[in-house]
């Protein structure tokens, strides 16, 4: 007697495959783009809470050098994946803010270094911490396996992307 589970499974094949998979692809872009629109709300939030006048180029700014420190223009035009004229203009009115500081870079008298200042950075670990508090909320109800099923799953896709963009 052979045991139901012995059997290879069937070829779906790709007609089959895309009937089930497409509907499923459907869910995920849809729920993706609700994401994508909440999180850019929530950039702006927390542009508005450093500044009011702070645009979420900006803000993306002021949070990496948060987690950098001092970072040379180009490197955050490329990083943002913005051109280097976008990233002046945004450097120069931050600075004009009072929101960076710029200082000639000692590996490379052509450049210049970037920084936050104590006040900006101020602001982004404040609103960070306030958005870092939303999350916990919505996710307080999940169970821990769940929370860790969540970010090895949106890891797995970040890596599927970030090996794309390098190859």
């Amino acid at each position: 007697m052979t045991s139901p589970f012995s059997d290879p499974l069937p070829d779906r094949g790709p007609a089959a495959e895309k009937a089930i998979l497409d509907p499923l692809i459907e869910d995920v872009e849809k729920e993706f783009s609700t994401m994508v629109i909440m999180a850019r709300q929530a950039i702006r939030k927390r542009a508005a809470a450093v500044h009011p006048e702070l645009q979420p180029l900006g803000y993306k700014v002021l949070s990496l050098l948060v987690r950098e420190h001092a970072r040379q223009q180009i490197i955050l035009a490329e990083e943002l994946q913005v051109d280097k004229a976008t990233m002046s203009r945004m450097i120069k009115w931050l600075e004009a803010k009072g929101l960076v500081t710029r200082q000639p870079d000692p590996t490379d008298g052509r450049a210049m270094l970037v920084s936050i200042t104590d006040a900006a950075r101020a602001g982004v670990i404040e609103s960070s911490a306030a958005s870092r508090q939303l999350l916990r909320n919505r996710l307080n109800s999940w169970e821990p396996e769940e929370i860790k099923r969540f970010a090895d799953l949106l890891s797995k896709l970040n890596a599927n992307d970030a090996s794309r963009r390098q190859g």
